[in-house]
């Protein structure tokens, strides 16, 4: 028994050693925490089962975008509203997360190439996604106006490059953002190795990021080593690997108007290096400029006066007279124009009106979250065949979606919700003391789209961030464009610290 116990005592022993050891080589080759937390098991280690868990570096800033801190703001109307209005922007408290924006509108030059790209891949055979996609430069028609050479050129010519896209409407926004997610994607896995450049792929045969995640797109480039030991030994990268992108998409009306604010500029002790930032806001912003209510740049310099924003000015000044004109701009001005604001956010007010996610109800401030408040959920997921294996993609390349029914939300305990469909939920449901019948006592349905912002063809009014309209998504308009945003991942801080809070001696671990 003697024997034995020391034999047993010698066997922990060496596997103490054995387990201290993997977990300072690793440390010694920079690998992090290899043991895993909870049973001690050496992790990414193909003798030990070959569970991977890679040490995340964080999220870089996407193209294009900047970092959107999210926090508590007052959501509605920051003047009273028009009294020939409808009161659907009354002022409630709500959080929303923290978030990536594009610095500026989706300007026409991105827009055509995605465009060319569409063409590229599915022109010879599917010509009719093309047209599908392509801008109404109709848009900029009038009775009684001559606009023929915005709608020959606003969109093809290069001098208008940088120029907000327009002639867009919501549906179409909402591809672009899928698309932008997919090219991003696969250029991230080109540069890592995963893919090759493939300028030849074509209608079934594109890369998504859901048809590679899903073993259903290949791209013949260098596999990850996998160390699963019933693997083949080489496996594509997956989301715990810390290459992929989150989805480009619309922002929610909540964070369109909270971003368009930057109150963050109203902080007079923001967070730093060197000091804990204080929960304070000084000033409620009318306009995205700052705690002012005027159009107007107020510094005493040489820019004093000059306009801030992109809008009209009084019936029929679309920008000024000869010799002084205010906002430089007779339509629309390149998305760059104008000062960004304390987010660095350019034309959040003015030049044109953009798309947001939401769906358009008059009294969306009524039952809704206070946390990232949202209306328009219609839940999705991948079409299973009857085996219950994915189904295969369809023939333009893409993994085909169905909607998730009233028994599968109700089997899973969400009885209040009764439905996948949520864009009526608690307001024009089966639930509701009303109704919407399109064309017969509104003309409001489900396809009724927020967009926000001004235009340059609209008055100062509605440059508050704080003001909304609606559009069926299906129609696009000469004074309304879209920029996208991306999610932040785990924390709200936009440098490598973590989310919550540490005190003195408590280890901050990389992410």
């Amino acid at each position: 028994m003697k024997r034995k116990f020391i034999g047993i005592s010698l066997l922990c022993l060496g596997a103490a050693t054995f387990f201290s050891a993997c977990s300072k080589s690793s440390a010694k080759k920079g690998k992090g925490n290899n043991v895993s937390q909870v049973t001690g098991w050496p992790l990414n280690d193909k003798r030990f089962g070959g569970y991977e868990v890679v040490d995340y570096k964080g999220q870089p800033t996407p193209l294009g975008m900047v970092f959107v801190q999210g926090g508590r703001f007052t959501m509605g109307a920051t003047d009273d509203e028009m009294p020939t209005l409808e009161n659907n922007s009354q002022r409630r408290t709500v959080t929303v997360s923290s978030f990536y924006m594009d610095e500026t509108e989706v300007a026409n030059v991105s827009y055509r190439e995605w465009i060319y790209w569409m063409t590229r891949v599915y022109g010879a055979d599917y010509p009719e996604l093309i047209q599908k996609e392509t801008p109404d430069s109709t848009v900029w028609r009038s009775a009684l106006a001559y606009n023929e050479p915005n709608v020959k050129y606003y969109f093809r010519a290069s001098a208008y490059n940088n120029y907000p896209v327009v002639g867009v409407n919501w549906y179409q926004a909402t591809d672009f953002c899928q698309w932008r997610t997919d090219r991003v994607n696969e250029f991230a896995l080109i540069k890592v190795g995963a893919l090759k450049p493939n300028a030849t792929q074509s209608n079934e045969d594109v890369f998504t990021t859901e048809t590679y995640l899903t073993q259903q797109y290949d791209g013949n480039g260098k596999k990850k080593k996998d160390l699963d030991v019933n693997g083949s030994g080489g496996r594509n990268y997956n989301l715990g690997d810390g290459v992929f992108f989150p989805d480009y998409r619309l922002p929610t009306e909540a964070e369109w108007e909270y971003a368009a604010l930057g109150l963050i500029g109203n902080n007079p002790t923001p967070e730093n290096k060197r000091r804990r930032g204080e929960e304070v806001v000084t000033d409620r912003n009318t306009l995205p400029w700052g705690p002012k209510n005027t159009t107007r740049y107020g510094l005493h310099n040489q820019y004093q006066g000059e306009f801030e924003g992109n809008y009209m000015r009084a019936k029929g000044d679309a920008m000024g007279v000869a010799g002084g004109l205010n906002d430089n701009a007779d339509a629309t001005a390149p998305v760059r124009s104008y000062l960004p604001n304390a987010f660095g956010l350019y034309n959040m007010a003015g030049n044109v009106n953009e798309w947001v996610m939401d769906t358009y109800r008059p009294d969306s401030h009524e039952d809704v979250d206070e946390f990232r408040p949202f209306r328009g959920n219609k839940y999705t997921r991948p079409k299973l065949q009857d085996d219950g294996t994915l189904e295969e993609k369809d023939t333009i390349g893409h993994i085909p979606y169905q909607d998730v029914t009233a028994a599968e939300i109700q089997a899973n305990g969400r009885y209040e919700t009764r439905s996948g469909d949520l864009n009526s939920y608690k307001d024009g449901d089966s639930l509701s003391q009303y109704t919407y019948s399109y064309g017969t006592n509104t003309l409001i349905n489900d396809s009724t789209k927020v967009y926000k912002g001004g235009s340059w063809a609209d008055r100062a009014y509605w440059l508050s961030p704080g003001t909304r309209r609606y559009m069926q998504g299906n129609l696009s308009s000469s004074t309304i464009g879209f920029r996208c945003v991306m999610d932040r991942w785990a924390s709200p801080d936009g440098n490598t610290e973590p989310g919550g809070n540490s005190f003195g001696a408590q280890k901050r671990h990389k992410r």
